[in-house]
């Protein structure tokens, strides 16, 4: 089995828009289940546990940007150097496959108006939609599990996860998603799962490179990871930027 471990990166309102960000990414990885929970897991834990002497430290990039709740470390510099060098050694050397797929809200919102789908549940549709095609004509071959947020954010996701089993997307019929799909967990970042803290970490460098950003090792590393066409393409496969 499969699983497709989601996060985001940025705000999905479009009532409020930051100038310095107007950007909103769902992405994760994609990752068979027996990997992550066995060697994925444990290569983290390893990681953890001998920077820091904490497995249950959880990786998050908003906590390791600005040096709190564990990562206090890493206001020394030559410490900080080391932790990403094996973090992008880390992420280099682990097995899974990168989708994502983001929505410049300020282009959403002028090219659609009031009839602009929210980013997140448009973004879903089509990570949805590359995960069903990972997991082939496979029946209950994938799950998805996404981070919890809110209790009404996660019933607006819980709604849309219902609506794609019963009206399908563009691409794929409702029994499609259905039959390979076994469900949508939701899960607390708190868990510890490995998938989802993977998850955190690739969607930041693709925000910050779709803005022009300068391009860092964890992006080149992300890249390398993307789903791609025979060909080896990535955009539309891997990566999805909307408004085209």
């Amino acid at each position: 089995m499969k699983i497709m471990f989601l996060d985001e990166s940025g705000d999905h309102n479009l009532r409020l828009i930051d100038r310095q960000y107007p950007l909103f990414v769902l992405g994760g990885i994609i990752v068979e289940k027996d990997y992550a929970e066995g060697e994925m897991t444990h290569k983290l834990a390893g990681f953890k546990r001998e920077l820091f002497g904490n497995e249950d430290l959880i990786l998050h990039t908003a906590d390791i940007t600005r040096n709190r709740n564990g990562f206090e470390k890493l206001k020394d510099n030559e410490f900080r150097q080391e932790f990403y060098d094996r973090l992008n050694n880390l992420m280099d050397e682990l097995d899974y496959t990168v989708v994502a797929c983001a929505i410049r809200k300020d282009h959403h919102l002028s090219r659609y108006g009031v009839a602009a789908l929210d980013p997140y549940l448009l973004s879903l549709d089509v990570l949805v939609e590359r995960f069903c095609m990972e997991v082939g004509n496979v029946e209950g071959g994938g799950l998805i599990v996404a981070e919890r947020r809110d209790p009404t954010l996660d019933h607006e996701l819980e709604l849309a996860w219902l609506n794609l089993k019963i009206q399908g997307t563009r691409y794929l019929q409702a029994k499609q998603i259905e039959g390979r799909i076994l469900g949508l967990n939701l899960r607390d970042k708190k868990s510890n799962l490995a998938g989802l803290q993977l998850a955190d970490l690739v969607v930041t460098p693709i925000g910050r490179t779709i803005l022009g950003k300068t391009v860092k090792e964890d992006y080149r590393i992300v890249e390398s990871k993307f789903r791609r066409s025979l060909r080896g393409k990535i955009e539309g496969y891997g990566l999805v930027v909307l408004p085209k």
